[in-house]
């Protein structure tokens, strides 16, 4: 007698886990500096200064890769409507939370699009994609030069700016708009199928010691340690310092 057919969740890929821990990881020391420099202890300008300001990008540009990877290997199979539902609402319960702390603490800067919240659209819009693959990095492609060549002041108000476009950065926390980060995403996904969709040997090892184990569960679980350990490091902070973010 025939077993009836799961529908399982394809395997993991520690390979990709492990990446997105790394990026975790450099995120960890963006956001420490960040917090240190809120409180006090160090002087930095993040938006002016290379280093700080092309890490932001790298460590952007890390995850998004990752978030196009993902969106193949995901429906590498069959798509899972309830398991992209369940996800998709994840998300974005996640990104009204950041939306919601940071209107408490920075209510002229708060975030209200920013990484989650693109993330968010841009699964939604990769669903559209999924089925192409050189056009998926020669679209991803000229996305960032038109980034590059264009720009209007239409896009300037806050109603559009989550498009791109704009002439200025817009004064929030946090800023991630579909142009030019989901060009950055097609990109991802053209990886995702030349790289990863037949899962070559190499990429079937497992993480076997602390360190690897580690940036591996770091990759699994990165939506719940995105969410939490902005609060953790400000809440450390302040307990150690006695001060409040000047």
């Amino acid at each position: 007698m025939k077993s009836k057919p799961t529908n399982q969740t394809p395997p993991r890929i520690a390979t990709v886990d492990i990446l997105r821990g790394i990026a975790i990881l450099m995120m960890f020391v963006f956001h420490f500096s960040y917090d240190l420099d809120m409180f006090g202890y160090v002087e930095i300008n993040f938006l002016e200064e290379p280093f700080w300001s092309n890490f932001r990008r790298f460590i952007v540009s890390s995850f998004l890769l990752l978030v196009g990877v993902s969106i193949v290997l995901a429906n590498r199979k069959k798509f899972d409507l309830q398991r992209f539902n369940y996800r998709m609402a994840k998300i974005l319960t996640y990104a009204l939370l950041v939306t919601l702390g940071s209107y408490m603490m920075f209510p002229e800067s708060f975030i209200y699009f920013g990484i989650l919240h693109f993330i968010l659209v841009a699964s939604v819009l990769g669903l559209l994609f999924r089925k192409y693959y050189w056009f998926n990095l020669i679209l991803g492609v000229g996305i960032l030069i038109l980034d590059l060549l264009y720009s209007n002041p239409f896009f300037d108000n806050p109603l559009y700016n989550w498009i791109g476009f704009t002439t200025y950065l817009p004064y929030t926390e946090d800023y991630v708009p579909l142009v030019p980060w989901f060009g950055v995403v097609l990109i991802g996904m053209f990886f995702g199928k030349a790289v990863f969709l037949n899962t070559p040997t190499w990429l079937t090892w497992h993480a076997n010691n602390p360190v690897t184990k580690t940036l591996d569960i770091a990759g699994r679980y990165s939506l719940h340690i995105y969410i939490l350990h902005q609060p953790i490091f400000i809440f450390l902070i302040a307990i150690i310092s006695g001060r409040t973010p000047v």
